[in-house]
């Protein structure tokens, strides 16, 4: 599993918009577009930018947010171009069926980089079974349960306690103890992450089949 290893708040910086990369540090005063809303780096003036540079833009913000890398999403948006399906809609329900924003999305951990390495290490189990693969894609009637260990379960339930954003409509929060949840149905355009909602998947298409 690939990493970024730089300062993950240089990319909410850099793409003008929260990308909720440490979970509940981005909604305190140390939230680093808060105190320097601008792009990292020694800058001159900007001019107009371009249309490839705005579509650029667009795709970097899906991929920051989710947590792919370009290898990654070049192979879920060929998944989704072969859907008959409409392409960006297709895109974006794949990115909300992933493990980790799935586990992120059910309450257990407070962000997708730690639904990651809570995946990656062997705490969650899709139907009985251990998968610690982040990317892995759920299907309508998955169940999600977090591992019968001790750590594992105390990790989850000091998220969930702390959590209080509402669960998306395509997901059921089945218990508590153990923490475990299930997937409904395909989610839809609307079941999308409300913070990345405002995002343009036909500006995505345009520029990823260039």
């Amino acid at each position: 599993m690939g990493r970024h290893t730089d300062a993950v708040c240089r990319l909410c910086r850099r793409e003008g918009i929260k990308l909720y990369l440490k979970g509940a540090r981005c909604d305190s005063p140390k939230c680093a577009i808060e105190r320097r809303n601008g792009p990292p780096g020694m800058h001159t003036r900007r001019g107009k930018q371009s249309e490839y540079g705005v579509r650029l833009r667009e795709k970097q913000k899906l991929k920051r947010f989710y947590g792919l890398f370009e290898k990654q999403f070049r192979r879920f948006f060929h998944i989704a171009s072969q859907s008959t399906a409409n392409t960006g809609e297709q895109l974006l329900s794949l990115m909300e069926r992933r493990l980790d924003n799935v586990v992120h999305r059910l309450g257990f951990i407070n962000n997708r980089a730690g639904a990651r390495q809570f995946i990656a290490h062997g705490h969650v189990l899709v139907n009985g079974r251990m998968v610690n693969i982040p990317s892995y894609i759920l299907r309508p009637g998955d169940v999600i349960t977090v591992k019968d260990a001790k750590r594992s379960r105390q990790l989850v339930a000091l998220h969930l306690k702390d959590n209080n954003t509402p669960l998306p409509d395509y997901l059921e929060r089945t218990s508590t103890e153990p923490p475990e949840g299930r997937v409904l149905r395909m989610p839809s355009r609307d079941d999308i992450d409300p913070r990345i909602k405002d995002i343009n998947e036909q500006m995505i298409i345009e520029i990823s089949t260039r």
